[in-house]
């Protein structure tokens, strides 16, 4: 009976396996690497478009920075223009005001009355001055508060010299300032009631 020996066809095959192994592991791991590579580029791309995103939104921040501080600065000047604007208002107003409380200072000054000094604040008067007797001064105080143009006198000093009774009486009043040109306001509010109630009936 024949003998074959079946070692090297064994061994051969063995080599071949061993070869397509090598093969497919080669080709597994050349495949990985292809798919590193292609998600390290599109991670890359990604990041290098988030970064000129970043780059535009801060030059558009930037820009809107610089616009919200031009839009301040506006709304400063603005400010500024309608504070002008009303203390001119308010000096044109008063301007008239002025003449007829003058005039009014004139007409409300008794006889044995002397004005020494003005001072106004605000809508506060500050009269200082000298009477012949305290009755010139109540006189006076009368007189102010039936002006149209002054109410609510308040005397704050009254003085005399007790060693000279022919001295005369030193006084400081303060009175209100008013304009009856300007609306009243309750009166203006009744009106507007009572054009309502009509309007209801």
């Amino acid at each position: 009976m024949a003998r074959i020996n079946l070692l090297p066809w064994r061994e051969e095959r063995r080599n071949q396996r061993q070869q397509e192994f090598y093969a497919l592991l080669g080709a597994v791991a050349l495949g990985a690497a292809g798919v590193l590579l292609i998600v390290t580029l599109f991670l890359g791309s990604q990041i290098s478009l988030q970064a000129d995103r970043i780059t535009t939104l801060k030059s558009e921040i930037e820009e809107l920075d610089a616009r919200i501080l031009k839009i301040e600065e506006l709304e400063r000047t603005r400010s500024r223009l309608l504070q002008r604007k009303a203390i001119i208002e308010e000096l044109q107003a008063s301007r008239s005001q002025m003449v007829h409380l003058f005039d009014e200072l004139v007409r409300t000054i008794p006889e044995g009355v002397r004005l020494e000094s003005i001072k106004q604040a605000g809508a506060t008067l500050t009269l200082e001055g000298d009477a012949q007797s305290n009755a010139r001064v109540s006189a006076y105080m009368r007189s102010l508060d039936a002006s149209p143009w002054m109410k609510d006198p308040d005397l704050q000093v009254v003085r005399a010299d007790d060693e000279n009774p022919r001295a005369r009486y030193t006084f400081t009043l303060r009175v209100t300032l008013q304009n009856p040109l300007d609306p009243d306001p309750e009166e203006g509010s009744a009106e507007a009631g009572m054009a309502a109630a009509g309007g209801a009936q």
